[in-house]
């Protein structure tokens, strides 16, 4: 793992957040996609401080620049303006190259859609990302920790949503990323089964100290995060804390 050695910037998102080194600076942040003859400005101008160990959500609407800025930091797309270091490395210098390195190292993924191959059992694709990661759990340890040791080798088809999910989740956390970068994981699924994934998740960051940001348009679920952070119109609108984090059993839905 990569030391943290950023300090915090007064004025800027998370800045004055105590005791925790920065893994991520932004500052600056644009995205602006080209659609034909009009110019869609996705983030205008953001300047964010993502800590060791948090869990974060990013609240907004739909096409208020969360999965633009979560893309961003997790090495997926690169930035119109601005800058991002994680930890000591200064993402936007990186080429291609040093992006794939950075993710493949560094970052896990989650997303709406568990994007498993189904011709391969839990077991064998969580082994796809073991296999070419430098010091990754046993694909049976990651299935554990997601309470799916006796399903690991089910078929995709032969589990469940809310299972499919976390044979996701148990993929993305098997290399021992740094990061954890959620994006819509409860979108796809009813609300007790989101619970469940919510839960594995709050897990991962509790027990294994994964900074973790989950996206979401779900104001529900920002009672369990450290941090809220609420994006609108391509702008970061409020940041506030959680004196008191919940449980994804005690939310309010």
């Amino acid at each position: 793992m990569i030391e943290p050695v950023i300090a915090p910037v007064p004025g800027v998102a998370g800045a004055n957040e105590p005791g925790r080194p920065a893994v991520f600076r932004a500052r600056g942040l644009t995205k602006v996609y080209h659609m034909g003859e009009v110019d869609v400005h996705a983030l205008r101008g953001v300047d964010l401080d993502l800590y060791q160990g948090e869990f974060v959500v990013l609240l907004g609407p739909s096409g208020s620049g969360k999965s633009t800025l979560l893309n961003i930091l997790g090495g997926l797309d690169v930035p119109t303006g601005g800058r991002v270091h994680f930890c000591d490395q200064e993402l936007t210098a990186q080429d291609e190259a040093g992006l794939t390195r950075y993710r493949r190292s560094h970052v896990g993924f989650v997303f709406q859609f568990y994007n498993l191959i189904p011709s391969l059992t839990a077991r064998e694709n969580v082994a796809l990302v073991t296999e070419i990661s430098r010091q990754p759990m046993r694909p049976e340890e990651a299935l554990q920790l997601v309470n799916l040791g006796p399903r690991m080798d089910h078929f995709p088809a032969q589990l469940s949503g809310g299972e499919q999910q976390r044979v996701a989740i148990a993929r993305a956390i098997s290399k021992r990323p740094d990061v954890l970068l959620c994006d819509e994981p409860t979108g796809a699924l009813d609300i007790q089964t989101g619970i469940v994934v919510l839960d594995v998740i709050a897990r991962v960051n509790r027990e294994l100290g994964t900074t973790t940001a989950v996206i979401t348009h779900n104001a529900a679920i920002a009672d369990m995060a450290d941090r809220v952070i609420s994006l609108f119109d391509g702008r970061i609108a409020n940041v506030r804390g959680n004196a008191v984090k919940v449980s994804p059993q005690e939310l309010r839905w």
